[in-house]
């Protein structure tokens, strides 16, 4: 009996098929508007009903670069899939409760609030702002700030869609009206919106670029940038060539100066001197030789290293400290 359990384990184990080999990256996309499908990260799946809902989460830093704002958390959730991009809805944003409780002190006022807010375009949202002031406050205080701030809430969004509010949320425009508006009331440290969330969905906008176009313009930008690439690897290499071009003179007239001295002597000048030698009296001759040898044409010592001259020193009996100039002026001597 346990011989069947098994080689019916073994059987069913041979038709059970690999998961991971059926699943497939999909690209992840920030919404039309206003972010034009932008690409925010990765995700893996077996088909598409399987990322359908999923919650993918970024700091306002990797979306958009700004040091200043990697304490904001971006969430968006997947609501749409067409090939391999999964397009998402912004859902809201909160900021790290770190940075919240580092802006609260003993010595300051803290007045939070929840407000739900409807935009032009029918989404409903929940913003939750959060004001500190300098010092400690009354309540009666903390109820007149609160009232003014949810009152610039909600004037702002009646008049803005939803990616509008999006954009001042990240922006910080609308936090800027709010810090106007409650400051006289009494002064302020700080004002954030430090949390919101999407309740309910409305009518979507279509403006903005098509997903097709946002295809195009990366293929567009992908081609740009392997041509740069190819046309600076070009340039290297031809840089690279043109430098041993440069250096193979100097390797020749380096190899020519260590030749011996008869062999750089041309064949057609040996006759030249012995006519001469022949027409001097042999007194002007051992005169006229002398000088000769310091004339005669000296050995390239710049071409040759530092090692090479000290050995001529060594050999000429003269010291060999010093820098490269000065071996070679001593040599000339």
């Amino acid at each position: 009996m346990a011989k069947k359990v098994t080689a019916r384990a073994r059987a069913s184990a041979r038709k059970q098929r690999d998961k991971w080999k059926m699943k497939r990256w999909y690209t992840i996309r920030a919404p039309r508007h206003p972010w034009d499908f932008k690409q925010i990260g990765e995700t893996i799946g077996e088909s598409d009903d399987h990322i359908m809902g999923r919650i993918y989460e970024m700091t306002l830093q990797e979306f958009n670069g700004d040091f200043t704002k990697m304490h904001i958390i971006l969430r968006f959730r997947v609501t749409e899939v067409v090939g391999r991009d999964a397009l998402t809805t912004f859902i809201g944003h909160h900021h790290q409760t770190d940075h919240t409780r580092r802006q609260i002190r003993r010595y300051r006022g803290k007045v939070d609030d929840v407000v739900d807010v409807v935009s032009t375009d029918g989404y409903l949202v929940r913003l939750k702002p959060l004001i500190i002031t300098q010092k400690r406050v009354q309540t009666s205080v903390k109820q007149a700030m609160r009232s003014k701030a949810a009152e610039v809430i909600r004037a702002y969004a009646s008049k803005n869609t939803f990616s509008k509010i999006q954009e001042s949320i990240l922006g910080g425009e609308l936090e800027g009206e709010i810090l106007n508006a409650v400051k006289p009331i009494y002064p302020v440290k700080s004002v954030a919106i430090h949390k919101s969330q999407l309740l309910q969905e409305g009518v979507s906008n279509d403006k903005g670029p098509t997903l097709d176009d946002i295809h195009a313009d990366e293929s567009r930008q992908d081609a740009e940038l392997k041509a740069k690439k190819a046309a600076a690897m070009a340039a290297a290499m031809d840089g690279e060539e043109e430098e041993e071009v440069a250096d193979a003179p100097s390797i020749l007239d380096a190899a020519e100066a260590m030749e011996p001295e008869s062999e750089k002597v041309p064949a057609k000048e040996a006759p030249a001197e012995e006519e001469v030698a022949e027409e001097a009296p042999a007194e002007e001759e051992v005169a006229e030789k002398a000088p000769a040898k310091k004339a005669a044409p000296s050995v390239d010592h710049s071409s040759m290293t530092v090692a090479e001259l000290k050995e001529l020193l060594k050999a000429a009996g003269k010291p060999v400290s010093g820098k490269k100039a000065d071996l070679i002026a001593r040599l000339n001597e």
